[in-house]
C-alpha cells in the first residue's frame, strides 16, 4: 500500500532559510533607511535658522572627512551605500512577493482586511510609489537641480532651490503626498523589521514594536512635511 504525504504538509529547508534571508535583508537595510531619513529631515529642518544655517550645514556636509576623503567623498560612500541597499531592499521585496504568490494557490473570492492596517496593505504600491518619489527628488534636488518655478537647472544654493520649488503649490502638493506614503511605509516597515529581527517575542514587546512604528512615521513624515507647508505659508522664504 502507498504511502501518500499531504502536500501542505511538504517543507523545503531550503526555502524556508532562503525566505528568512530575504525578510532579514529587507529587515537591515529598512533599518538602514530609517536611520538615514532621519538624519535627512534633521538637516531639512535647519531651514527656520535661515539661508545661511542651512546652506552651511549644505556645504558641511561636503567637507566631513577633508582630507582624508575628497570634498564630497563622504557624501558619495552614503548615496553608494543606500543605492546598494534601495536594490537589496527592492529586490527582496520582490522575490518575497512573488514566493507568496506562488504559495497562494487559491484565489480569495473576498478579501477581508478587519484585521490589517492599512499600512500593511499599502505597502507594495506605497514602495512603489515611494521608489517613483525618490527618483524625481534626486532630479529635483541633487543630481540636476531644477527650480521648477522658473525651469532653471543646476542652482548652486540649496536654500533658494528649496524655497523656489516649494513655493509652487502643486509640487507641494506632491511633497505631502508622498509624504503620507512614507508615513505608512514606515509605520508597518518599523513592525515588521523588529518582529524580523526577533523583537516582538511577548505582548509587551509587540506594543513596544507597534508604538515604535507610530513614532516613526509620525516624527519623520511630520518633520519632513513642516518645510514645504512652512514655505508655502510664507514662514519660511528667500
Amino acid at each position: 500500500m502507498a504511502v501518500t504525504t499531504r502536500p501542505s504538509l511538504v517543507r523545503d529547508p531550503r526555502g524556508t532559510r532562503s525566505t528568512i534571508a530575504l525578510k532579514l535583508l529587507m529587515a537591515t537595510s529598512g533599518v538602514l533607511f530609517i536611520a538615514f531619513v532621519l538624519g535627512h529631515m534633521y538637516g531639512n529642518l535647519k531651514a527656520f535658522g535661515g539661508e545661511e544655517k542651512f546652506n552651511d550645514y549644505a556645504e558641511h556636509l561636503r567637507e566631513i572627512g577633508e582630507p582624508l576623503l575628497p570634498y564630497g567623498g563622504l557624501l558619495w560612500i552614503i548615496r553608494v551605500g543606500l543605492i546598494a541597499a534601495l536594490v537589496v531592499h527592492v529586490a527582496s521585496a520582490v522575490a518575497l512577493a512573488r514566493r507568496a504568490g506562488r504559495a497562494r494557490t487559491t484565489k480569495y473570492v473576498a478579501r477581508k482586511y478587519t484585521k490589517s492596517a492599512i499600512s500593511s496593505r499599502t505597502m507594495r504600491w506605497g514602495g512603489a510609489t515611494l521608489l517613483v518619489f525618490l527618483i524625481w527628488h534626486l532630479l529635483n534636488f541633487t543630481i540636476v537641480k531644477v527650480d521648477v518655478s522658473n525651469g532653471d537647472t543646476g542652482v548652486k544654493n540649496p536654500y533658494e532651490l528649496m524655497v523656489a520649488n516649494f513655493e509652487v503649490w502643486w509640487l507641494t502638493i506632491i511633497y505631502l503626498v508622498a509624504m503620507v506614503a512614507l508615513g505608512l511605509h514606515l509605520h508597518h516597515g518599523t513592525w515588521s523589521s523588529l518582529q524580523t529581527l526577533g523583537l516582538t517575542n511577548s505582548v509587551a514587546a509587540r506594543t513596544r514594536a507597534k508604538l515604535a512604528g507610530w513614532v516613526v512615521a509620525v516624527v519623520v513624515a511630520g518633520g519632513f512635511s513642516l518645510v514645504p507647508v512652512s514655505v508655502l505659508l510664507g514662514i519660511i522664504e528667500k
